[in-house]
């Protein structure tokens, strides 16, 4: 492990002096806050206009598209969690799988990710501190290391990128095909 991501590591992982406020705030942050963003996204697919919907769809088929990312980037390195090499402190149960890169990271990154390319901003302004935020409870409770959560950030930008890309490109193409056609000029004399 690179000395600059163990030095990353051993100043974020929650340790036995680390406040218990902090330690609740980054459990409720890990496993909560998924579940509240859940509820902010549904309400606004509820309320929204037409283009808000579709920015909300894609940013759920961002996510997904990210987690099969992660499924894929976990087979092809299987990389130990912290715990598993004795490392700092877990303080949450988890099992011994791979932990690179971090699946809630990149969902979360995704989300942000998706909401701005979708221009709604404040929601999109909320997606980046809470993706922030869940890249940090991930290495403060020793679940994840610095590079787990880094590439699980990259992975869920990148997914929601292409995404956005993908369906831009479709749209274009279904405006084109169904543009009326250009009337045909007269010659002048």
């Amino acid at each position: 492990m690179p000395p600059l991501e163990l030095a990353l590591f051993e100043a974020i992982n929650a340790g036995p002096s680390t406040a218990p406020l902090v330690i609740a705030g980054a459990r409720w942050i890990s496993l909560q806050l998924p579940l509240a963003m859940g509820g902010v996204l549904l309400a606004g697919f509820m309320l929204g206009s037409t283009a808000q919907r579709r920015t909300l769809l894609l940013a759920a088929a961002s996510m997904a598209l990210a987690w099969v990312a992660v499924q894929m980037l976990r087979q092809w390195v299987p990389a130990p969690r912290p715990a598993q090499l004795g490392m700092g402190m877990q303080w949450v149960e988890h099992a011994a799988r791979s932990g690179f890169p971090s699946m809630h990271t990149a969902g979360a990154f995704a989300l942000a990710a998706a909401l701005a390319l979708g221009r709604m901003r404040p929601l999109a302004l909320l997606g980046w501190v809470v993706a922030i935020a869940m890249a940090w409870s991930r290495v403060s409770l020793g679940v994840h290391f610095p590079a787990d959560v880094a590439t699980g950030a990259l992975t869920g930008v990148v997914s929601a990128w292409g995404l956005h890309a993908a369906a831009s490109e479709l749209q274009r193409r279904k405006t084109r095909h169904h543009a009326p056609p250009l009337p045909a000029q007269q010659p002048t004399s």
